[in-house]
Formats: structure tokens, C-alpha cells, sequence
């Protein structure tokens, strides 16, 4: 059955989508430049209430299995693809991107022309779109933004978690975190319990942490500005990492500020460098979000990682405490595992132990 991809510009993509009627869906329509890791998009947080497009033409190839998924169930609003693959060539997959995306609700609309979609994205910018099969009667503008909505308080856990044993432990403020966060720290034998991200003083000192993690997460980080005082003042008591929404999370709790890109970096092949080393690595991101660099307070940050391609802010080191931000994934899932250390390097900020402080 056709179906449509219209956007706020006004544009109409014309695909094909399995069922027999689609409803229409609302979201920000974004692209993935990735070849493989379309299982891990489809469960990332970050990509809550998204629109995903992925640029490599072939899509599913290997199915999807039990393994690789970073939260409970799929995220975006909706997939736009260029061709879906319908065979399963992988011993692990236990079914299809097309009957994972169907099991969860989330339209997949295929035939689409993925390069001339993402051309306009590029030349206009992140925009609303809605998937439909009537698309002159569909008003793309008469939807709540998804910029406007506080995501975080959908992808967020309700009550702690707590996962592994180990020497260290760490607390991971939940924005929308992806599980192989967890999974990369508790196989360096660290305790990691999960808990909302508005959670207290008190109830982080409770759990007698010896770091912090700040999680990624989708959304605008400027949503969560009454807490931003909080959160300095946890990463001032405990050694503390940002990935990705944290990221920007901790810059703005220390005085930067931060800025939408025209479009997002998404993909497992963005090169950063560290300033320090001059090493190079490639790396997995996905983000709308950067910090501006000549708004990083001097006093407080430098900056640790630059984006090859754009110049772009890739992490913070604090000057004066155990505080580090990343605004790739070193967890790398998908993507290259270049940048892991940094797990390492936090690792060894804990031996000055958190516990021992006090913020309640």
C-alpha cells in the first residue's frame, strides 16, 4: 500500500508500507548514516519520538536478535528506508526488522528515495514530519513540536535499578540511557544502579556512590534548567562522566551554554580528536544538541575532544574536579570501540571515593 512521508517544509515523499491503512504519525524526522546498528537505533532513547531515515540503501539484512537492543522496547515514532530486506541471514535473529518494527507499533514506510529525503534535511535542518496515506489532508504544523515535549520524563526509569557487584559503585542519572552503558561498566566489575533522573541528594547519598553518570537521553537539554544547579552540585561531590545529554547537561550546569545543529550528528563514523594526544578516533553519535565552545567558562572547563568534520565541542575535562564529558558513545553500540578508555579513565577517578562526601 502507498504510503507518504510529508514534511514541514511541505515536501511529500512517496513509499510503500506494509498493512492496509497507516495512520498517521507525527515526529522529527532525522537520518542515520550508519551500515549496520539499525537494532541498536531502534531501541536507543535518544531517538524517542523520532522519525528515523537511514541512508545506507539496504536495511535488515541480518535480522534482529535477542541481544543487541538498548532499552525495553523500540523508540522512534517511525522508519524510513529504502529498501527493507525481507530475508534473515544472521544464525542469532530471531525475526525481521519489518516484524520487530510492526510487533511495537512503528511504521516502516520502504521505496522511499532516502537520498533525495536527506538531501532536503541536510539543506533545511531537523524538521517536523508526519507518515501518512493522505497527505493533502495532513497538516505537518498542526502538531505539538517534539522539541516542546519533556522526553526524558517518557524514557526515564521509575524507580532504581541496580545491576552488577564490584569494587566501585556507580549511580547513573537516567535521561534515556542505553543499556550497554551498564553492560560495559559492570564487565570492568562495577556496580551500577540506575535511577530518575530527578532523583535527590538524599536520594543519592543514600546509595553511597563512589561516581556519577550522567546519562545520554533525548531531548533539549535546556528543558531541564531548574535542575541544573543540582547537578553541578553532584558532579562537585562525586567523580562524576557525561555522555552525550549529560554532556551538555554538565556544561550548562557550569555556565556554557548550548545550541541546536541544523542537523544532528547520527551515525558510527563521526572522527574525534583528543587536544591532549592529537589521537584520532572514530566514533558513534547521536545527537541534535552541542555545546557552543565560546561559551565554555574557562575557569571551569577545558575543552578535551573536538569533532573533526565541523569543529564541534566533543568533551570537557574540569579543571579542578573529577568531571569528565563526552558528547560521543564510548560504549560503542553500534559503532567502533576507539574511544572505550574513557571507562577506564573514569574508572580510576573513583579511587578518590565520592562516598566520602556529602551533598543532601
Amino acid at each position: 500500500m502507498k504510503g507518504y512521508i510529508k514534511l514541514e517544509s511541505g515536501e511529500i515523499f512517496e513509499g510503500n508500507t506494509a498493512g492496509n491503512q497507516l495512520n498517521d504519525t507525527y515526529g522529527e524526522i532525522v537520518f542515520f548514516t550508519g551500515m549496520t546498528g539499525y537494532q541498536e537505533v531502534m531501541t536507543d532513547p535518544s531517538f524517542h519520538g523520532q522519525i528515523v531515515v537511514f541512508t545506507y540503501p539496504l536495511i535488515g539484512n541480518y535480522g534482529v536478535n535477542d541481544f543487541d537492543n538498548e532499552s525495553l522496547k523500540p523508540q522512534p515514532a517511525g522508519l524510513i528506508i529504502s529498501e527493507v530486506n525481507e530475508d534473515v541471514f544472521h544464525y542469532e535473529a530471531t525475526k525481521t526488522i519489518a516484524e520487530a518494527a510492526a510487533e511495537a507499533g512503528i511504521p516502516v514506510l520502504s521505496g522511499v528515495d532516502t537520498r533525495a529525503l536527506v538531501k532536503s534535511i541536510r539543506e533545511k535542518g531537523d524538521m517536523g514530519a508526519v507518515l501518512t496515506s493522505s497527505p493533502a489532508a495532513t497538516d505537518v504544523n498542526s502538531y505539538e513540536k517534539l522539541g516542546e515535549k519533556m522526553l526524558m520524563n517518557e524514557v526515564t526509569v521509575s524507580s532504581p535499578q541496580s545491576f552488577g557487584e564490584g569494587e566501585f559503585h556507580i549511580v547513573l542519572l537516567d535521561f534515556g540511557y542505553k543499556h550497554s552503558m551498564v553492560k560495559r561498566l559492570t564487565e570492568k566489575r562495577c556496580k551500577v544502579t540506575v535511577v530518575p533522573y530527578d532523583s535527590t541528594a538524599a536520594d543519592i547519598s543514600a546509595l553511597q556512590p563512589d561516581g556519577l553518570l550522567f546519562s545520554n537521553g533525548p531531548g533539549n537539554p535546556k528543558q531541564l534548567e531548574a535542575e541544573l544547579p543540582h547537578y553541578r552540585k553532584l558532579a562537585e561531590t562525586y567523580p562524576s562522566i557525561g555522555i552525550c545529554l549529560g554532556h551538555q547537561l554538565l556544561a550548562l550546569a557550569f555556565g556554557a551554554d548550548t545550541e541546536k545543529l541544523r542537523f544532528g550528528h547520527r551515525g558510527a563514523n563521526q572522527p574525534v580528536q583528543d587536544k591532549v594526544t592529537k589521537k584520532v578516533f572514530m566514533t558513534s553519535q547521536n545527537h541534535s544538541y552541542v555545546v557552543k565552545e565560546d561559551t565554555i567558562p574557562s575557569s571551569e572547563f577545558k575543552m578535551k575532544y573536538v569533532n573533526i568534520n565541523d569543529g564541534s565541542v566533543e568533551g570537557l575535562d574540569h579543571i579542578k574536579h573529577k568531571i569528565t564529558t563526552v558528547q560521543f558513545h564510548p560504549e560503542a553500540h553500534p559503532g567502533p570501540a576507539d574511544s572505550e578508555e574513557i571507562f577506564d579513565e573514569f574508572i580510576s577517578h573513583l579511587k578518590t571515593k565520592g562516598r566520602e562526601k556529602t551533598y543532601a
